[in-house]
């Protein structure tokens, strides 16, 4: 008889806590094998393919797609066994192999990969072993009914909403959803389910919640829930939103900021850069004005190594940090990205400039992993692609700095005792005001600026 195996959503690494499921890619009484892509999450850093550990058939699957699951939380469970598959139903091109059940490396914290994935396969209903325990916890028992013929009860099947027992399951898949109920001391047989065929949502409990703590203060009978205003529209602050959300409140909360900036006549920095790439270069890349920015801050924390730093609430200290890795800002369609630089002090322009081009086709495409999007030092923001001037940017926390630039534009300019049209550019700079006081950071800045109008300047440190 086969052996039904639960496996649950694994560590993600880089603290992550919790992921949304974004697409199944096995549906119940597929065959899978071991280290197969079974489910897409987006996490709060980047969307990643969690493969399943076990090797058999797909008995029933935990949490819609765009359900928010913490880690630990059930996925799927797997009947680990030999079945007699029907032939013809494949998984996604990107699955092949012979479905072998040994082989598991380590890719996912807990997890691995090492086998190749196998052909999909689809079993009959008949045969697909149905996993009491699964159906007892209440949270997948729609999936469940799908692994067992429609002429056949469910065993242990949920309940009808409104029949009340003192044991068994209730319409509830969120895991988030449970915890804050018994966190409240809240019975979710008593909550109403507004979602699909009477889920219980985690506005239910919200609402409940919010009831009984007017009940409690008033004395009175709860008021019935208002109806939502039509004409607003709602958007979660979950994945890559809800990150940027957190961690810009953390920063404004934490950080005592200040920002100071200057104009800066970068004619020479662009004469410079047409010059570099009318050379040419051995792989034929251009060199961006970002990577001579980058080049530029690489030189300016070796020379003010101050704002290379994080600060130590708990222990109240400063740590400055031997090497950079320096993030940049880089818009894509799902926000706001801050692709990280390993060891950008170590690097030329040119091999600053393949890895800004690399991470940016990556953000873009969406493939870039949690590990390329933290443990960032210092942030370039090169708002000038918006058009804009100038800014006052939010720290990246927990860094200590950030470097803004505008636009470059002609402009009228002092050169040389004459008043001429110059390519002009707004630098500023927003710093940790624990790290550094007022003249470290005009003094990096200074030093930036003196780059980008002389960029002879950048030679010393070459």
């Amino acid at each position: 008889m086969a052996q039904v195996l639960e496996f649950k959503l694994p560590d993600l690494g880089e603290g992550l806590t919790e992921a949304e499921v974004v697409r199944w890619l096995v549906e119940v009484g597929d065959v899978v094998a071991v280290d197969q892509p079974v489910v897409e999450v987006e996490t709060a850093k980047a969307m990643v393919e969690v493969p399943c550990p076990y090797g058999g058939v797909v008995t029933a699957r935990f949490g819609e797609e765009g359900a928010e699951l913490p880690v630990g939380a059930p996925l799927l469970t797997v009947a680990v066994g030999s079945v007699e598959p029907t032939t013809g139903h494949r998984a996604s091109d990107r699955s092949s192999g012979d479905g072998s059940e040994s082989g598991s490396g380590n890719v996912l914290v807990g997890y691995g990969t090492g086998a190749p994935a196998a052909r999909r396969r689809r079993v009959r209903p008949a045969q697909v072993p149905v996993p009491v325990s699964a159906a007892a916890s209440g949270s997948a028992t729609s999936s469940v009914s799908a692994a067992v013929p429609a002429s056949e009860p469910v065993p242990n099947a949920a309940p009808v909403l409104g029949v009340t027992e003192p044991e068994g399951p209730v319409a509830v898949i969120s895991p988030l959803v449970r915890k804050l109920a018994r966190q409240h001391g809240l019975d979710l047989r008593q909550i109403a389910g507004t979602g699909r065929d009477g889920l219980i949502l985690r506005t239910d409990v919200e609402s409940a919640i919010r009831a009984v703590g007017e009940e409690s203060a008033s004395g009175a009978a709860p008021a019935a829930r208002p109806e939502p205003d039509k004409s607003s529209e709602r958007i979660a602050l979950r994945g890559v939103r809800g990150a940027v959300a957190e961690k810009l409140s953390r920063s404004r909360r934490e950080i005592p900021d200040a920002t100071c900036w200057v104009d800066a006549d970068a004619t020479a920095l662009m004469a410079a850069r047409a010059a570099m790439n009318a050379h040419g270069s051995a792989t034929g890349a251009k060199v961006s004005v970002l990577a001579l920015l980058a080049r530029i801050c690489t030189a300016a924390l070796a020379r003010f190594p101050e704002l290379n730093s994080t600060v130590d609430a708990e222990a109240r200290e400063i740590v400055r940090l031997p090497e950079v890795h320096l993030g940049f800002a880089a818009q894509t369609e799902r926000g706001l990205v801050v692709p990280v630089v390993r060891d950008a002090h170590t690097r030329n322009v040119e091999s600053v400039g393949a890895e800004i081009t690399r991470l940016t086709e990556a953000a873009r495409d969406g493939r870039l992993t949690p590990a390329q999007l933290t443990g960032g030092t210092f942030t370039l923001n090169n708002y000038g692609v918006f058009g804009v001037d100038g800014s006052t940017p939010i720290i990246n926390h927990p860094e200590a700095a950030m470097l803004g630039v505008g636009r470059i534009v002609p402009k009228p300019w002092v050169h040389e005792g004459e008043l001429a049209v110059r390519q002009v550019v707004q630098l500023s700079l927003t710093f940790d005001h624990r790290v550094c006081d007022g003249g470290t950071a005009g003094g990096f800045l200074r030093y930036v600026a003196d780059c980008v109008e002389q960029p002879v300047v950048l030679l010393r440190t070459l």
